[in-house]
């Protein structure tokens, strides 16, 4: 018998012992798995399924099966204590009269959690009551791991929503809005589905994609073994640490050079732009707008700083506040997102807009996905994300529209921040796209 198998049969063995008021056992694994924690989540039963990297690689997380569900999280803290977490999102539209089948949230507390905090390896079991459930849930665990097969699918056919003239009419529409001061920047964004010719788990896609993207937050929701939600997000929407909230402004977008001084070349460019300047700094006026409600203090990084990515760069601005006494994760979610980053300023307006005229539902994409817990939270946003269903995967990107927008230099930003994942799919994308 395996060290894993040895922890989970010691776990069962502790689940059937606990005493009353026990909702949650840890044991501490002695070394490191012989596998991926993607390729271990890939071979589970339970559902629901998520996957958590933090940007900074420190802590990694795959959350099995529900003890509860939310579809909202208000409720979840009468349900947790210690360190449980629930796990999630808040999608961008959903329950809107445009995306009346997506959910407004989904959060869960799971069952099973394999956790790794820098070096040290876990795996937490949550109960309740009815022990026998968590010994089920740790007994139906698979033991054989497969490392996954990497991705080999060919992409038959590519479309857009909207395709390049529905996004030139667009944008003038935008910048039509922004001049008759109906609002200040609307953030456009573009669905591109793929067909491929045969099926991709998501888990495949994710696990190149955290190979390759680093400087990232990495997420995956799989309600079923049908469909997935995955990402390899630069954005924070939030951390939060007893009463320290840290947050950032990250607009403003350049791509990458062939060379190091093409690359530095255009980096200079973006940090003295004023157009993307002006971006940044929307951000940066909406986050301090909408936390000091909440705050006691709010500070903000006074020099623009440069995060390079695997295809893009960016302007980025980092955030601190100190909280108020009692202000909790859903006030946080409910203040921050959807992101002047996301949908433009002011956000009723460019709302609005985003609902009116956008050719698709965003679901998801462009929501946030992480974790609530009593002492700590965090949450990405959901950008460079992808839904995945077997044959067919969509892709998303949306670009700010601010005084100076060119629909074509949009167009190509797009094409630059989707081939975050495309890339990963295809070197050689039909109809033009950039990889």
């Amino acid at each position: 018998m395996s060290y894993f198998q040895q922890a989970i049969t010691e776990l069962i063995n502790r689940v059937k012992d606990a005493i009353g008021g026990e909702t949650r056992l840890v044991q501490v694994l002695p070394q490191k798995p012989d596998f991926a924690c993607i390729d271990w989540l890939q071979a589970q039963p339970l559902f629901p399924k998520f996957y958590w990297q933090s940007r900074d690689t420190q802590e990694e997380v795959v959350a099995l099966g529900q003890l509860h569900t939310f579809t909202e999280p208000a409720p979840a803290y009468a349900c947790i204590s210690g360190e449980q977490r629930i796990w999630g999102g808040r999608s961008f539209d959903g329950q809107s009269d445009k995306n009346l089948d997506c959910p407004e949230s989904f959060f869960f507390l799971p069952q099973i959690e394999l956790i790794r905090e820098e070096t040290r390896w876990s795996l937490a079991v949550n109960f309740h009551h009815d022990k026998q459930l968590a010994v089920n849930a740790l007994s139906s665990l698979k033991h054989q791991v497969a490392s996954l097969l990497p991705l080999s699918a060919h992409v038959k056919q590519m479309s857009h929503s909207p395709e390049q003239p529905q996004w030139t009419q667009l944008v003038e529409q935008a910048l039509t809005g922004i001049e008759q001061q109906a609002f200040k920047k609307v953030v456009l964004a573009r669905k591109t589905t793929l067909e491929l010719d045969a099926a991709i788990c998501g888990t495949q896609l994710l696990k190149s994609s955290i190979e390759h993207n680093h400087q990232s937050f990495h997420f995956m929701l799989a309600l079923d073994d049908t469909h997935c939600f995955l990402g390899s997000t630069p954005e924070r929407l939030y951390q939060r640490l007893g009463a320290e909230l840290y947050t950032e402004a990250l607009a403003g977008t350049i791509g990458r050079g062939d060379s190091a001084s093409q690359d530095m070349k255009l980096a200079n460019w973006l940090s003295q732009d004023s157009k993307n300047l002006n971006e940044n700094q929307f951000v940066v006026d909406d986050i301090i707008e909408r936390l000091t409600p909440y705050s006691d203090v709010v500070e903000v990084e006074q020099e623009v700083r440069l995060v390079r990515l695997r295809k893009v760069q960016h302007l980025k601005r980092s955030i601190r506040a100190q909280l108020k006494a009692g202000v909790n994760g859903v006030q946080l979610l409910s203040c921050l997102q959807p992101t002047a980053a996301v949908a433009g300023l002011p956000r009723k307006e460019s709302m609005a807009f985003i609902q009116q005229h956008e050719p698709f539902a965003r679901s998801w994409y462009a929501g946030s996905m992480g974790y609530i817990s009593h002492e700590k939270a965090e949450f990405c946003v959901a950008i460079r994300s992808a839904q995945v269903a077997d044959e067919q995967v969509h892709l998303y990107a949306g670009a700010g529209i601010v005084p100076g927008s060119v629909a074509e230099h949009e167009w190509q930003e797009l094409n630059k921040k989707m081939a975050t994942l495309l890339s990963l799919i295809t070197d050689h994308p039909p109809l033009g796209v950039a990889s």
